[in-house]
């Protein structure tokens, strides 16, 4: 047993985090480790890599015990436990070579010097072990994300014998592209044979049946099962982390469209060239194309969050040729940002000030805010929008990612829009939540408002949209009607470039 978790409890204020947990990872083995947003996987998580400490239970590592009462990450470093976060903390300007080097310490000559041939052999011989395609002198930024995943991964492992540490790997397909993804789990795979434990944690549950031996599915701080990949489907797991049936395509149906929301002629912003489009109301489009197609710059040229170079843009029948944010807001357009972190939620005010602040004036008397009704009609949206919270004075950044998304979603439904944005609106996003995000959605489209979604994630594009486009290098190349709309049909058109016109 690489690692042993026995009765591990945590509480925060207002919330039992984790309560008495059980787990164990074997070498030579992927353990999936998944469960709704607030269950308590990053918590465990943080207690393991030595930054939190638990109020009980005990913690093995190689057969060597950890102090979780008193936590330190050299400690947990120490004894093997490496943790890749989906931020990889690597530097896209320095070369493979230094980027493993990193945290290990450079080879120095005598005069205190680094020793770039040494610094090059041992960064060829990580290559070579973890089987990188990449040269030591290459800059990380010239390579696929998966690729500096697997640096990454590299550097952590470095000093680590195979059986005696595990690397925790937190949401590492996160921020991948669909056809890097299985080079990742490839590698993963690869890991695995060479003996080391690895403890495997998405939101993404095909890629967890795909790659993992075992899963453990976490509820509300507990652990509700545990798993053998080879005997479980899909359908199954989703249902052992919900504890109800999820009917995954309930949310996309035929819709009947009415008039046009939003009107693109000719646009050109950014990357973006000559697009066209028109979105009509009642339904939900998807935008699908690589990074770096253009898929964010089309919602932001649209939101005035991108200078538009050529072309004109309607909303709702006016005109849309936004200079300001706040313009698009009062004409009803609401975007929901990539980042919602930096870009969409006050993280250090609380929950219900984040769901309120696109409304105040409606609380203004003249004399000061009508803070019981403001109160009351929070309460009253965290229970309409399920926000999983101690209560509505806790800071946002306490949540975790899918009750923020929903409580920011929540936040411009308040104001009725009649177009909404959304950009990556479920990453790292648990299923249960993903399901509320989409049915809030279709409750604007319902309205008879529209909406524009991009995702990386092409099966939940081709689930939740009413049709698709696909943009390639700025231009739209690619329109999927609703009966055709499928991930591998998407696939195709993203990476072949293929022609489709809408009938």
């Amino acid at each position: 047993m690489v690692l042993s978790v026995r009765g591990v409890s945590k509480v925060f204020p207002g919330t039992r985090a984790l309560d008495h947990v059980d787990l164990d990872v074997i070498h030579g083995e992927v353990h999936g480790l998944v469960g709704g947003n607030g269950s308590g996987k990053s918590t465990l998580i943080k207690i393991l890599s030595g930054v939190l400490e638990a109020d009980g239970g005990t913690v093995f590592v190689g057969g060597k015990e950890m102090d979780v009462s008193h936590p330190h990450p050299e400690a947990a470093h120490g004894l093997g436990v490496r943790v890749v976060h989906q931020d990889l903390a690597v530097f896209p300007d320095l070369s493979v070579a230094e980027n493993m080097m990193l945290g290990s310490g450079y080879p120095l000559s005598s005069i205190g010097s680094i020793q770039s041939r040494e610094l090059r052999r041992r960064a060829r011989r990580q290559i070579e072990q973890f089987e990188i395609a990449a040269e030591p002198d290459t800059l990380l930024r010239d390579l696929p994300v998966a690729t500096r995943t697997q640096v990454a991964i590299a550097r952590a492992l470095q000093d680590v014998t195979p059986g005696q540490g595990v690397i925790i790997l937190d949401e590492p397909t996160a921020a991948l592209p669909a056809h890097e993804v299985e080079l990742l789990l490839t590698a993963l795979r690869r890991l695995a044979a060479q003996g080391h434990a690895i403890l495997f944690v998405s939101h993404r549950l095909d890629e967890v049946m795909a790659v993992t031996n075992k899963v453990t599915v976490f509820r509300d701080g507990r652990v509700f099962a545990e798993h053998s990949t080879s005997e479980l489907t899909e359908a199954e797991l989703i249902e052992s982390i919900l504890g109800q049936r999820v009917d995954a395509r309930a949310h996309r149906s035929p819709v009947s469209v009415g008039r046009p929301i939003l009107s693109i002629s000719g646009l050109s912003a950014g990357p973006l060239q000559d697009i066209d489009l028109e979105v009509m109301s009642g339904e939900v489009v998807g935008i699908a194309g690589l990074l770096g197609s253009g898929r964010s710059e089309l919602l932001r040229a649209v939101y005035a969050d991108l200078p538009k170079t050529a072309g004109s843009i309607t909303v709702n029948g006016r005109p849309g040729d936004f200079s300001h944010m706040d313009q698009a807001i009062r004409a009803g357009v609401a975007m929901i940002p990539e980042d919602r972190a930096n870009d969409a939620a006050f993280i250090d005010m609380t929950v219900d000030d984040n769901m309120n602040v696109s409304v105040l004036r409606r609380y203004w008397n003249g004399l000061g805010f009508q803070r019981s009704r403001l109160r009351r009609d929070a309460d009253d949206l965290r229970k309409r929008f399920r926000v999983k919270a101690p209560s509505g004075s806790v800071a946002m950044r306490a949540l975790s990612g899918g009750n923020q998304q929903k409580a920011i979603l929540a936040r411009w439904l308040r104001r009725d829009p009649v177009l909404l944005l959304l950009d990556e609106p479920t990453q790292g996003v648990d299923v249960g939540a993903r399901a509320d995000l989409y049915a809030a959605v279709r409750q604007v489209t319902d309205g008879g408002g529209a909406a524009v979604v991009v995702t990386s994630d092409l099966e939940e594009l081709a689930q939740v949209v009413d049709r698709a486009v696909v943009l390639r290098q700025g231009r739209l190349t690619a329109r999927v009607p609703h009966e055709e709309l499928s991930a591998h049909r998407l696939n195709e058109l993203i990476y072949m470039g293929s022609e489709k016109n809408d009938g």
